[in-house]
């Protein structure tokens, strides 16, 4: 719901997020906890709207594989029945004598064939099936180079391994309020460098009668470090420039307060520029309460311990 509430002037609005400000054009938040875009384009047949290799490269890595290998049985079913279409009779080196046992020897003969594995035992005799095998293990030498291709993709895909915490918190900090969030990198022996963050806001408000989305920089205690090897809280002093300054925690949620991320940094691992998304609703902020330390001394003196359990554990306030 929007209100009539006046935000501070002096807060810098962001005209150019790339998101509508028609108040009823959205429903839910803009931007997912996984940095995907809360967004379902329709209009078009899905053929033009759905790309397949986008796909296969975005999917989670237990989601590929099952893929794969499901891909890998139904091919190998389809070429079992048509040689079943055909007869049995135009094989030969059958050991089992059962219609089932044929029948399974006939689906091996095809994963040998897709695979070029070819063990000799059976053998095509007819014209027809010695056709379909031709075609099987092409097929099989193109569908390989298609899912080396998809592996190559999936393994030399630039990717932020970068985490953050569950709850955004508005806590006291230096004689004022502030917003923060914390993030680190997640991966052993990793880190990034020149890494810049940009945090936005959005409120619904109520302009001349209407429900309009405005969207605000955020300015930051800190917009860069120079390398990222341990956490790093994301501070937005709330104070005159902040368009949070005036605003109760009622105020916020009923003006579907959203704060989204990006943070972007130098990958030397992949020699390339990598960037992270995530957002954080009201209901993913946590009032007066202040982040665990994460980090400690080893037993030895000689290193420093990263707790990444902690990453997004607080202590509230009393």
């Amino acid at each position: 719901m929007a209100l009539r509430k006046k935000i501070n002037p002096f807060s810098h609005t962001n005209n150019d997020t790339g998101f509508g400000s028609k108040g009823d054009s959205y429903g839910g938040r803009f931007i997912n906890k996984d940095g995907s875009y809360n967004l379902h384009k329709q209009g078009i047949p899905l053929r033009e709207r759905f790309s397949i290799y986008q796909a296969m490269l975005d999917m989670p890595r237990w989601k590929f594989i099952c893929t794969i290998v499901l891909c890998y049985i139904i091919a190998n079913v389809f070429y079992t029945l048509i040689y079943l279409l055909i007869g049995i009779n135009e094989f030969q080196g059958f050991v089992n004598k059962s219609e089932w046992g044929r029948i399974k020897d006939v689906f091996f003969f095809s994963t040998e064939t897709f695979t070029t594995v070819g063990y000799g035992r059976m053998n095509p005799v007819g014209d027809g099936v010695n056709l379909v095998a031709a075609i099987e293990a092409m097929t099989g030498f193109l569908s390989f180079a298609l899912a080396t291709g998809l592996l190559y993709g999936r393994f030399s895909k630039a990717k932020a391994h970068i985490s953050f915490s569950q709850h955004a918190l508005i806590a006291p900090y230096k004689e004022k309020t502030a917003l923060m969030f914390r993030l680190a990198t997640h991966k052993n022996k990793h880190s990034l460098t020149d890494v810049n963050i940009k945090v936005n806001l959005s409120l619904l408000l109520n302009e001349n009668g209407e429900s309009t989305y405005k969207f605000y920089d955020l300015p930051l205690e800190r917009n860069r470090v120079d390398s990222l090897m341990m956490n790093w809280t994301v501070v937005h002093p709330i104070d005159e420039n902040s368009p949070l300054l005036g605003l109760a925690a009622e105020d916020m949620q009923n003006l579907d307060f959203e704060l989204y991320i990006l943070v972007r940094g130098f990958d030397d691992v992949y020699s390339s520029n990598v960037l992270k998304r995530t957002s954080y609703t009201f209901n993913e902020v946590i009032f007066n309460a202040k982040f665990t330390q994460m980090y400690h001394e080893s037993e030895d003196g000689k290193t420093t311990i990263l707790d990444l359990d902690k990453l997004g554990k607080f202590d509230l306030l009393d």
